[in-house]
């Protein structure tokens, strides 16, 4: 950063030093950003079959619409030609714009297959400009094509059927595509400077492809169902992934490690070794420890090192609960179901006939609970620990849900309590933990500790977890289930009845 100084310094725009400082480094990234771009437009191979394509394809589009528009206005069935019209306008702005991920993909490794990355880095631009201007490189060109093909549908579709989108939707359409290309972009470049050749990152590349045609999907729902609100909320969504991405990808990147890698090497044996090694976290030098010190320095300090991350994850369910008490307003459970005089001894009946009542229900509920935090440890690493948050956060809502009837029913409301507070003392730290090093275990990817690869943080980040998870989590999970099966209709007999 000392060397930055005097060149931001010298800018004499009398702006803020962040700001100048971003400007600096938005300006030299620029310098690859043109280098690249005009390299693309100057090979034809690439530009006319884009171009071509992305011409062609919104007349095919068009053309579609138009018959499928003829063919359902035969049953009255227009609506459902008025969906697809948008729908096909989405698709249409989403086709070119697939293609950033192939340029993306080669950005560095490409170079580097080529022969032509050394010059690039040797010169004096930083990492985070460099990673900059091969981002914007790679998203410029199927963005342009993106708002040519949309351009070309619109005349086409306005020509046929006169059709015209609301200003809304088209600013949906084109900030959805912007920011699809910039996600896709981000998480290729990533893979790109992470690989060693070519058919490694694209093999890679499905990573990015799968997560992306479910996110297509759930946009084509939408644009049939016509809730374009929904809309803004999966923009707002995909901006946060990519400003992780893009932090990520600053963060990992390292200009040294990408001339030195020849190879990737996957060796399981040695990673499964180290994950055990680290796992059981036994020192060869020093004094021998006992069980209470190990249990302390190994646990206990995990435990210390996520306080952030169970404060984060606190906060979300104590917002869940509120949710789920606000949906009670909205969605109503008649309340003659919970004012039956008899609903007790229904209650008692339907634990027995589930296996609920002894050694079976309590190995049942453990693997229950464990199955949905293993779900959520696992969801986190695919999605920086956001996935693990909202999953837990749902079981909080349902109970905020369930407890506000209850006092709509005119209950007491004690029975809420004693139907939760038994075994759910011990499941909130047990979910809170399990939760918190999921979250850690994602957020590692995004931002390793200084002086360690991605790799190393995030094994020792999975050993932590794994620990954490047989030394605590499990054994409060398993007195939780005790609890849940003998305790739990104990008390709320005895609230219910005096039984």
């Amino acid at each position: 950063m000392a060397t930055l100084a005097p060149s931001v310094q010298q800018t004499g725009t009398g702006l803020p030093r962040w700001l100048a400082l971003a400007h600096w480094n938005v300006s030299r990234a620029l310098i690859v950003t043109r280098r690249e771009v005009l390299d693309m437009f100057r090979d034809w191979r690439i530009v006319a079959p884009t171009i071509v394509l992305t011409v062609i394809f919104p007349y095919i589009a068009n053309w579609g619409a138009g018959r499928m528009l003829s063919f359902v206005e035969r049953f009255g069935a227009s609506l459902i030609g008025d969906r697809l019209i948008p729908f096909l306008l989405m698709v249409v702005g989403f086709f070119p714009i697939s293609f950033s991920l192939i340029i993306a993909l080669e950005t560095f490794v490409g170079e580097k297959e080529r022969r032509s990355l050394e010059p690039l880095l040797a010169t004096p631009l930083t990492n985070t400009q460099l990673y900059i201007g091969k981002t914007l490189s790679s998203t410029i060109p199927p963005l342009m094509g993106s708002l040519l093909g949309v351009t070309v549908y619109l005349v086409g579709v306005y020509r046929n059927l006169e059709w015209v989108p609301s200003a809304t939707l088209l600013l949906q359409i084109i900030l959805l595509n912007l920011i699809q290309a910039l996600v896709m972009v981000a998480a290729a470049v990533v893979v790109s400077s992470q690989t060693t050749s070519v058919r490694a990152a694209n093999l890679l590349a499905s990573f990015i492809i799968i997560p992306m045609a479910f996110l297509i999907q759930a946009e084509a729902l939408i644009m049939f169902w016509a809730n374009y609100t929904v809309l803004w909320l999966i923009i707002v969504g995909l901006v946060v992934v990519m400003i992780l991405l893009v932090r990520m990808g600053i963060r990992i990147f390292n200009r040294e490690e990408l001339i030195g890698g020849e190879i990737d090497e996957l060796n399981l044996l040695g990673a499964l070794r180290q994950w055990l090694a680290l796992t059981l976290a036994r020192h060869g030098e020093g004094p021998r420890r006992s069980a209470w010190q190990w249990y302390r320095q190994e646990v206990l300090a995990v435990v210390g090192r996520m306080w952030s991350a169970m404060g984060v994850l606190s906060l979300a369910m104590v917002v869940a609960y509120f949710i789920g008490l606000r949906y009670a307003d909205v969605y109503r459970i008649p309340t003659e179901l919970f004012r039956t005089e008899d609903w007790f001894a229904r209650f008692q009946l339907t634990m027995e006939q589930a296996g609920l009542t002894n050694l079976r229900g309590v190995l049942w509920v453990l693997s229950q609970n464990t199955r949905v935090l293993a779900v959520a440890s696992l969801l986190a690493v695919f999605s920086f620990g956001v996935l693990a948050i909202m999953l837990l956060m749902v079981p909080l809502g349902l109970v905020g849900y369930l407890n506000a009837h209850i006092l709509i029913a005119g209950m007491d409301p004690m029975l809420a309590w004693a139907a939760l507070f038994p075994h759910g003392m011990i499941e909130i730290p047990a979910a809170l933990l399990a939760g918190a090093a999921a979250v850690r275990l994602g957020a590692t990817v995004i931002s390793p500790p200084p002086g360690k690869t991605v790799g190393e943080a995030w094994m020792e980040a999975l050993a932590d977890a794994t620990r954490l998870w047989f030394a605590a989590v499990l054994p409060l999970l398993l007195v939780a289930a005790v609890a849940e099966i003998y305790v739990t209709p104990w008390l709320v007999g005895l609230v219910a009845g005096g039984r």
